[in-house]
């Protein structure tokens, strides 16, 4: 009976210590941030970008948000972050395309996910003729390391100022007449839609009435952009003739003085018509 006490009691002992050995410490690891674009199904999305200032053309610069997402747990205190250019991914200049990005962003405490606003810029008269990227990435600084994959820490915008003729042009091209920039510019502005219905669609011909009235909106405003100014002061267009006596008129949003529509006089026909790319006359 002692003997099986003493066994017994070597036995707990040596499967205390076993446990005490086997005791693993609790996981630990330096927290990192990522990019958090996801796609329709939810999953992370590493396509890039595209932005087109001519779907605005008012804006002298917008903002682009930058969405992260931290991978660890959230934290009593705020924490410092650092997302970086990458030069090998950017053809954009700073401060001529975009303001240079801070040398580190603070998360708010009790966070983990957070945005990052990006301003890009459009004042380059070359944004009409082409197209620049900003490539930027989540690095290791702060209270962060960048240990995860870089498509995941990556991203990459591509915008201009340049608009590409829509696949609905073609259903509407005896209205609107052959394809320009210009036109498809002004169409913009005076619309109020960056869209007209494609034919293609089943259910087409009930948006025929609503189209027809946005290409007379047009149609008018090409006509008489002065009067489509003082129906709409809120739009911030103004209409001003040349000082350098050629009888010409521009057209401009005061916000973004430095994209100009021209009016041109032809006596022809006493009247006034914007010009295109091509210098043409715009009309529909």
């Amino acid at each position: 009976m002692k003997k099986k006490i003493i066994f017994s009691f070597l036995l707990l002992s040596t499967v205390l210590w076993a446990c005490k050995k086997n005791e693993l410490p609790p996981f630990e690891a330096t927290d990192n941030v990522y990019l958090h674009y996801l796609d329709k199904d939810r999953r992370q999305d590493t396509t890039t970008i595209s932005y087109s200032f001519a779907y605005n053309p008012s804006l002298a610069q917008d903002t682009v948000w930058i969405p992260i997402i931290v991978t660890g747990n959230k934290a009593s205190r705020s924490r410092e972050f650092v997302l970086s250019v990458v030069d090998s991914l950017t053809t954009a200049v700073k401060d001529l395309h975009y303001e240079a990005l801070k040398p580190s962003y603070t998360l708010p405490a009790d966070s983990t996910t957070f945005k990052i606003p990006i301003i890009i810029k459009n004042i380059d008269e070359g944004l009409a003729e082409k197209s620049v990227t900003l490539g930027f990435r989540t690095i290791s600084g702060g209270d962060f390391s960048a240990d995860l994959p870089l498509p995941l820490r990556t991203k990459k915008v591509i915008f201009s100022n340049r608009l590409e003729r829509p696949s609905w042009w073609m259903y509407w091209q005896s209205q609107l007449g052959d394809y320009g920039r210009l036109k498809h510019q002004l169409f913009l502005i005076a619309s109020g839609t960056t869209e007209l219905v494609n034919m293609s669609k089943p259910d087409a011909y009930m948006q025929i009435p609503r189209t027809l009235y946005y290409i007379d909106s047009f149609r008018v405003f090409l006509k008489d952009p002065a009067t489509w100014i003082a129906k709409n002061p809120d739009k911030g267009y103004v209409l001003l003739k040349k000082t350098d006596g050629s009888n010409e008129y521009e057209f401009y949003n005061e916000d973004a003085p430095s994209k100009r529509f021209v009016m041109r006089f032809f006596a022809q026909v006493n009247g006034y018509f914007f010009i295109d790319e091509f210098g043409n006359q715009i009309v529909i």
